[in-house]
């Protein structure tokens, strides 16, 4: 195991040890799970994406690239609906 030196502020050091020690940790641990939660790849697997959402893929229309929140098809709509 490699040690570096990290500088906090003693305030917030403390508060820190307090915690830690309050869950039955200590503060190198307490930095080190946090350091690996930081780091981890989040994995999205298409599994986790419910069946629900993903039998709505492709359901719609396409959409213009500039048009993704659908203002100018709507402004469309209008003007055809009122002409």
């Amino acid at each position: 195991m490699e040690t570096t030196q990290v500088f906090l502020d003693k305030h917030l050091a403390d508060i820190a040890r307090l915690y830690a020690e309050q869950r039955g940790s200590n503060l190198t641990e307490l930095i080190e799970s946090y350091l690996l939660q930081l780091t981890q790849k989040k994995k999205t697997d298409r599994a986790e994406v419910p069946d629900v959402v993903l039998s709505l893929l492709g359901a719609g229309e396409p959409v213009e690239e500039d048009d993704l929140n659908g203002r100018k098809a709507y402004y469309e709509h209008l003007k055809e609906k009122y002409k």
